[in-house]
């Protein structure tokens, strides 16, 4: 018995091992971000303060041009507004491993906010970007960017300020890893300089020092608000770290809309994470699972998540 059960425990080490050293080779292999792009709109007071803060930030051309192994950012300011994809030039985006979409945020509550999420449409197009299509995106940045957040926003007391997970929506639609990063959700705010250092210096730190963890497990979410509540937490406190959302709005969910999420994300999902609560009635639940099991994806509801 002894022998038999020592057996079972080497073969579960043994497929760890090789799970990690697999996810590690496929995160180098896919995601060596060198060259970032910081994009808004001059239109927009919030992106032009935040890149306004990010200069101070961006080293020398010349310098890091001799540092070949070194991750920098460039500007890139739009005449008009950034969701709609015909107000980008691709061309120049194209030429970056990844893109960050500095923009004020609007919201009816008129909260004072910083939040971030993947850009892309569940269902129809009504601010930019194309009908059932999301961008590329990377759970680690998120994570990692969200993270260097809460403690940025710690360390300059900036409390009163609300730091959320968006659900993924709106414009525009690129073929590049991206994320937007927004501050709200009035004038005063759009305006506030200590609040954009804030972001920009996040960013800035994140750029430098990011990372592609393999203990790190890579999850979509399911169900809740827009502004996600039940995954701030699993981003801020757990080992998981999440790509797009699909929130309770965006339901009934079909089988494109999970292919489109998973495929959307940089890193190999491990699991769709649920926030049953916030799913719906029994029936809309149970459709959910019932086209995770066609397509054989493994899921986890949000409190099944073990929590720091």
């Amino acid at each position: 018995m002894r022998k038999i059960v020592f057996i079972s425990l080497v073969k579960i080490y043994v497929k760890t091992f090789k799970t990690i050293i697999y996810k590690s080779l496929a995160l180098i292999y896919l995601m060596v971000y060198k060259k970032y792009l910081v994009a808004a709109s001059k239109l927009d007071k919030a992106g032009i303060n935040i890149t306004a803060q990010m200069s101070q930030f961006r080293k020398n051309p010349l310098l890091s041009g001799l540092q070949k192994d070194a991750a920098s950012f460039d500007f890139y300011l739009s005449d008009k507004e950034i969701i709609y994809t015909e107000n980008i030039d691709l061309e120049k985006i194209n030429k970056y491993d990844f893109v960050i979409f500095a923009s004020k945020h609007k919201s009816e509550k008129g909260e004072r906010t910083i939040s971030i999420h993947a850009p892309g449409n569940w269902k129809k197009a009504e601010f930019g970007g194309h009908e059932g299509k999301v961008c590329r995106s990377s759970a680690l940045f998120q994570k990692q960017l969200f993270e260097k957040l809460d403690e940025n926003i710690r360390q300059y007391n900036l409390r009163d300020y609300k730091l959320t997970l968006e659900c993924t929506h709106h414009g525009p639609l690129i073929d590049k890893p991206c994320v937007f990063v927004e501050i709200g959700s009035t004038e005063e705010e759009w305006s506030d300089r200590k609040a954009a250092f804030v972001v920009a210096k996040s960013l800035s730190e994140v750029i430098n020092s990011f990372k592609e963890n393999p203990y790190n497990e890579i999850a979509v979410g399911i169900g809740g608000p827009h502004y996600c509540p039940n995954f701030n937490k699993i981003h801020l406190k757990s080992n998981t770290a999440i790509s797009h959302v699909i929130p309770q709005y965006a339901l009934p969910l079909d089988e494109e809309m999970v292919k489109e999420a998973m495929e959307k994300t940089e890193e190999e999902v491990d699991f769709v994470l649920l926030d049953w609560k916030g799913i719906g009635n029994s029936d809309e639940r149970q459709r959910i699972l019932d086209i995770l099991d066609k397509l054989y994806i493994r899921y986890k509801r949000t409190s099944e998540i073990n929590k720091r």
